[in-house]
């Protein structure tokens, strides 16, 4: 009587056992899974982080040159365009934030960087001639963060540095039409500095961009 009892129960256990080890299977999966989604967070690069510094500066170089210059002049596009500014500044620190990278931003004017320290001090004396020079400083500005921005992009692989950069260099290109208006609308002309003149061309000739 006790093997025959033994014998009915026995499917009832064999699928018990089952329920067991594929329960176990599914866990173990589960932590497969957690484990690879953990490990595809992407890492910055020494030369991301290294961009990610510079251009910090860079968009700095712009907001602080256009302040200036619109605590000089009054021009619209320079009271708009240095709140863009901010707002490029913002998006890069940020991702330091994130990523724990340290940064310092020194005050208005002062930059870690030599090269761009001394543009600044140049665009200090010339920016307060004429509003001519002032329009042609915007264009140039703009016209070097696209290139640098451009240069980045060419050498980085991590998508969300490059989805940043892009939307960064999209603010650059609008602001290069806006700058390049007002240098026309009194009659001037700008000559690309930094951007080949096919390139620079194609920017100028384009419509404003939805940067978002």
């Amino acid at each position: 009587m006790k093997n025959s009892k033994f014998m009915q129960l026995m499917p009832f256990l064999l699928l018990a056992i089952s329920f067991t080890l594929l329960s176990a299977c599914d866990n173990n999966d589960d932590d497969t899974t957690k484990g690879k989604n953990q490990n595809t967070e992407e890492v910055l690069t020494d030369a991301d982080t290294a961009a990610l510094l510079f251009m910090l500066e860079e968009e700095k170089l712009a907001r602080d040159t256009y302040t200036y210059i619109n605590d000089l002049w009054s021009i619209d596009q320079f009271a708009n365009i240095k709140n863009s500014e901010q707002s490029h500044m913002n998006a890069i620190e940020n991702q330091l934030i994130k990523n724990n990278i340290d940064y310092t931003i020194l005050p208005y004017g002062a930059f870690f960087n030599e090269e761009l320290q001394s543009l600044y001090n140049q665009f200090e004396i010339d920016g307060a001639i004429s509003i001519d020079n002032a329009y042609q400083i915007g264009a140039t500005i703009e016209d070097l963060d696209i290139v640098d921005l451009q240069d980045y992009l060419d050498t980085s692989s991590n998508t969300t540095l490059i989805s940043i950069f892009g939307k960064l260099q999209c603010g650059s290109r609008n602001h290069l039409r806006s700058f390049v208006s007002g240098i026309e609308a009194i009659g001037s002309t700008y000559t690309p500095q930094y951007l080949s003149q096919d390139a620079y061309n194609i920017i100028i000739n384009g419509t404003h961009e939805s940067c978002n």
